[in-house]
């Protein structure tokens, strides 16, 4: 049976039912059309009061704005198309959430798209999303095939890469740098801690991959030339984490002392597998994670790690995309933010 469940359709009865338009939410709010076009638009235009009215004259008509129609009549689509590798652990989440907040705020939407940690995937998401015709592409990471770049390119719209730093960025880059960490994290837990005998731990991310191999060669040149190294596929979970320390821990040679991981949910992954192996935390084994998760602080024994501020990523790309939507005839200058990282010591290392 088909029901309507309390929706009223719109025209005459027995008829078609016909579409809202922009002029009738404007008779309905009692306002111009023009009002009405602002407040879903240009929402920074409208007095509060005067939005809070329209909103409420779309909801009571079930008016759809035909935001590619006005687009094209604008050369704008207030769409904004955010591609990432995963949302299956937080590490994005801070960096997504100030990021969709500040473009939102301005009237822009957001299509976010998964690339699964895969340059193929990226290169084929970038060719759909622009068939959508945003007015501005974010990025993680700076890795990208030619096709992409060079799609990316001459699209002539705003981009910025985010989560890493590199000196030919497409357009804009927002970030830190992978290979920093690595050298940092080396420094601090061989020169400061005291340790020597390290594994590595991590998926195939490839700013993991490049954080890790900084941290080996760092450590080869300060003596530790026998470094083990594993890599399992992504994302990273729990389970990937204690698959990780059973690999580090079945190897040959002397356990490691110390194991670093790619991201923190490896990182409590490796708490949990040392646990069920009886082994006590930092004094049997050290453990180092990556990213500072909500979780991280909370876990037992608190984990050890890298601190990057998400937040403060996704709040300068929002601001960066709309300083260049905002027009003007001079030619913008390049953006280059290095929002840098924090190693935060707790009792697991």
């Amino acid at each position: 049976m088909n029901e309507t469940r309390g929706r009223k359709p719109v025209g005459k009865a027995g008829g078609a039912a016909q579409s809202v338009t922009l002029i009738d939410v404007a008779r309905a709010a009692g306002v111009a059309p023009m009002t009405v076009s602002r407040a879903l638009h240009r929402p920074e235009l409208v007095r509060g009061e005067t939005q809070q009215k329209v909103l409420e004259a779309v909801r009571a008509t079930g008016y759809v704005p035909n935001l590619l129609a006005g687009g094209l009549a604008g050369s704008r689509s207030r769409l904004v198309a955010v591609l990432l590798p995963t949302i299956a652990n937080s590490i994005f989440a801070d960096t997504v959430q100030s990021l969709m907040d500040g473009l939102a705020a301005a009237g822009y939407q957001t299509l976010l798209g998964l690339t699964g940690y895969a340059a193929g995937r990226e290169e084929a998401l970038v060719e759909a999303v622009l068939g959508r015709r945003p007015d501005g592409v974010v990025l993680a990471g700076t890795q990208h095939t030619d096709a992409t770049v060079e799609r990316l390119a001459r699209a002539g719209i705003p981009v910025v890469e985010i989560w890493d730093l590199t000196d030919t960025p497409i357009d804009m880059v927002i970030g830190f740098s992978h290979e920093q960490v690595g050298t940092a994290l080396a420094r601090h837990l061989a020169g400061k801690k005291g340790y020597r005998r390290f594994g590595v731990l991590s998926v195939d991310d490839p700013r993991g991959l490049r954080r890790a191999r900084s941290l080996i060669g760092e450590l080869n040149s300060l003596g530790m030339t026998d470094v083990p190294f594993v890599t399992l596929p992504a994302p990273a979970t729990l389970q990937t984490g204690r698959e990780g320390l059973a690999k580090l821990l079945a190897g040959k040679g002397a356990a490691p002392r110390v194991v670093v991981c790619s991201s923190d949910t490896l990182a409590q992954g490796v708490l949990a597998e040392a646990a069920s192996r009886g082994m006590k935390v930092p004094r049997d084994l050290a453990v180092m994670g990556f990213g500072d998760l909500n979780t991280a602080a909370y876990v037992h024994p608190p984990l050890s790690t890298v601190r990057v501020d998400g937040a403060a990523i996704g709040r300068r790309a929002a601001a960066a995309l709309l300083a260049r939507l905002s027009g003007g005839d001079v030619e913008p200058m390049p953006v280059y933010v290095d929002t840098g990282f924090t190693i935060v010591d707790r009792e697991s290392a």
